[in-house]
């Protein structure tokens, strides 16, 4: 008689978590706030892209670029929120925000200032590719200087996409894979300047534009605008560019 066996398959559980950069930014949670801290240049471009996302919102959705809540009513995530220096200005202009971050002292970190702020944020320790499990959507996703820290690109990519409601929005901004970034984002910014702690950035993780359309549209996505994120170093002010997107971009793209 012959004995049957089975083989029981070994479930493979991919993961965006870079477990050495969830680390790094734990180590700074209690930063995030300090706007001449570690965390300095987030706070500099912060002015531009949320002029950016304001922009991009208010046009996909056909609203008047005008008052105090042009996002009411509208369910924006997010994701890789850090400790919640976009999801609050979100908020107040009227969004109902949902901010998910790997990192847990960045929640902590993050809920304390907006319950100090009087702001009623949803802050969730999570990865994307858990968070879309659960089949929610929003109106609008946000993942903004975290694209470049994540494993899995394509793994983040797809999750982020299926947060996203059917004819919403998802605006992404990371680092352009060039010589000029890794100059200016990478030598300049940790080793010279000194704006971020070494080691913040690996330039062989930046991504190219193409890299972040291509993926997307596959997935019924359709790119609505690329522009650059640039900083003047005469009047230290980051602003928005139509063309130069070789360090810095921004893309936004449309779900069909």
């Amino acid at each position: 008689m012959v004995k049957k066996t089975s083989k029981t398959r070994k479930k493979i559980y991919r993961s965006t978590v870079n477990a050495a950069e969830v680390e790094q930014f734990d180590s700074l949670a209690a930063e995030w706030w300090d706007e001449n801290g570690p965390l300095k240049p987030l706070h500099e471009m912060n002015p531009a892209r949320l002029g950016y996302l304001r922009e991009q919102i208010c046009a996909h959705f056909k609203r008047r670029d005008a008052g105090y809540a042009p996002f009411k009513g509208l369910r924006i995530l997010d994701v890789g929120c850090g400790g919640g220096v976009v999801a609050e200005p979100l908020a107040r202009l009227g969004a109902d925000v949902t901010g998910i971050d790997a990192a847990a002292k960045n929640i902590k970190t993050a809920a304390a200032h907006a319950k100090q702020s009087g702001l009623a944020i949803n802050y969730l320790t999570t990865t994307a590719e858990d968070f879309a499990a659960k089949k929610k959507t929003f109106d609008v996703v946000t993942a903004l200087e975290i694209v470049e820290h994540v494993d899995d690109l394509p793994l983040f990519l797809s999750a982020c996409g299926k947060l996203v409601k059917k004819n919403g929005l998802i605006v992404l901004s990371t680092l352009n894979r060039t010589p000029k970034s890794y100059l200016l984002g990478v030598l300049a910014a940790e080793h010279v300047l000194r704006w971020l702690p070494v080691g913040t950035h690996d330039w062989k993780k930046f991504v190219k534009p193409s890299e972040l359309a291509r993926p997307l549209e596959r997935d019924g996505f359709t790119v609505a605008d690329i522009s650059g994120l640039v900083y003047n170093p005469l009047t230290r002010v980051f602003s928005v560019s139509a063309t130069d997107v070789d360090v810095n971009y921004f893309l936004a793209a449309k779900k069909g």
